[in-house]
């Protein structure tokens, strides 16, 4: 599993946007939502068997029906999702 280079965080504190331990737990809890919600978003494209745009691979009657909204607690503190729905 690939990690985050030393140069890409090396940038990240030159910006400015890591100067303290409470916002590096701010920035993990960012990408640990950004990766759930990527999961959400792939799983519903793999029971669909298309990606989201791309209908003229699609064969089924099934389709994307917009989101709701869910919170989900985790190791980083509660986290606001956009779970995607589907409608046959």
């Amino acid at each position: 599993m690939s990690t985050l280079s030393k140069d890409l965080i090396r940038q990240i504190i030159a910006d400015g946007a890591l100067s303290n331990p409470k916002d590096i737990g701010e920035y993990l809890k960012d990408m640990f939502k950004d990766v759930i919600q990527e999961m959400l978003e792939q799983e519903l494209a793999l029971e669909l068997g298309y990606q989201k745009g791309d209908s003229r691979n699609k064969t089924t009657d099934n389709r994307r029906n917009g989101y709701s909204k869910k919170t989900v607690k985790s190791q980083f503190g509660n986290l606001e999702l956009d779970v995607p729905r589907d409608r046959n």
